[in-house]
């Protein structure tokens, strides 16, 4: 079983950047394709980016596309999320995910998931 940890969330001014990390532990890391989602207050929780358990393939929401890039290191068993351009609609509590097998845009599908990290871009 693993156990996910988010960290690097925080108040940052629209147009800046921030980088998400997610630690995990207790399972094999590169077993598992990891993604990242986000939930605002009062909405679902939404997919934000993917990668596949090699790090090659690499998947995104149409709205961070070409701002935001996920990214593991497999020898330290951490996924990351670079956002840059950040815009005040991103503001949204962030969660990591893990899955066996390939990688989803379904939240149903991940099988563990991280306590959050809060991401607030102000205007």
């Amino acid at each position: 079983q693993v156990q996910l940890v988010e960290s690097g969330g925080g108040l940052v001014q629209a147009g800046g950047s921030l980088r998400l990390s997610c630690a995990a532990s207790g399972g094999t890391f590169s077993s598992y394709a990891l993604g990242w989602f986000r939930q605002a207050p009062g909405k679902e929780r939404e997919f934000v980016a993917a990668v596949s358990r090699s790090g090659v393939s690499t998947r995104y929401a149409d709205s961070v596309k070409g701002r935001f890039t996920i990214s593991r290191d497999n020898a330290k068993n951490t996924v990351y999320l670079q956002m840059n351009s950040l815009k005040p609609e991103d503001t949204s509590v962030y969660y990591c995910a893990a899955k066996t097998r390939d990688t989803s845009i379904r939240v149903y599908e991940y099988d563990y998931w991280g306590q959050g990290t809060q991401v607030t871009v102000s205007s």
